[in-house]
């Protein structure tokens, strides 16, 4: 089965294009650029976008603006191709490329979501010496998860990025698309007057 897939909830989105479980190609860059990445994924590949069988999506949680973003673009692309869609959350694809590890995602206002999900400050983490901690909270919050005795691997290390074919390889429920849905650990900074 011929996958795209791409995770826009944090400051790094990443896609693959994967097929029969094995990468055919796969991009790091930003989540505004996540379908140009599509794009080129499928001309390197040789592929067309009628060839996908199936679309996967980070749901989050993270950044709400730009998992919005690729949540929209997968169901968009689905919807499009008359395709199943299959949502996998970025705490899970993180937790995938380290299973001994603590996913920490940052989510901004001196917060990080980790497992649960659940978003709570940093220092408030009850964590054993000697745990690793990845992601961009582990990242971004190193001196206050070091204090509280984890390890947080170099900022360069690739644990800290939730590769998409993480995602694909997580992918279990393919449904309709609008069955996929965001992870919302709390509610958005804006909200509608009625």
């Amino acid at each position: 089965m011929l996958v795209l897939a791409f995770d826009t909830a944090t400051d790094v989105a990443t896609s693959a294009l994967v097929e029969g479980g094995s990468v055919v190609g796969e991009r790091v860059s930003v989540p505004r650029t996540v379908l140009v990445d599509a794009d080129a994924l499928l001309r390197a590949g040789r592929r067309m976008p009628s060839d996908l069988e199936a679309v996967v999506v980070g749901t989050g949680p993270g950044s709400f603006t730009s998992t919005r973003i690729g949540i929209a673009l997968a169901r968009g692309l689905a919807f499009s191709l008359e395709i199943p869609l299959a949502g996998v959350s970025t705490l899970d694809a993180l937790a995938a490329a380290a299973p001994e590890a603590l996913p920490v995602v940052d989510a901004r206002r001196r917060e990080v979501f980790v497992p649960g999900p659940r978003a709570v400050p940093p220092a408030a983490l009850e964590l054993e010496r000697g745990t690793l901690c990845i992601g961009s909270g582990a990242v971004r919050y190193r001196e206050t998860l070091e204090a509280l005795g984890a390890v947080v691997p170099p900022d360069e290390d690739p644990r800290h990025v939730p590769w998409a074919r993480l995602h694909a390889a997580l992918a279990e429920d393919f449904e309709a698309p609008e069955a996929v849905t965001p992870i919302y650990v709390r509610v958005p900074d804006v909200e509608v007057r009625a």
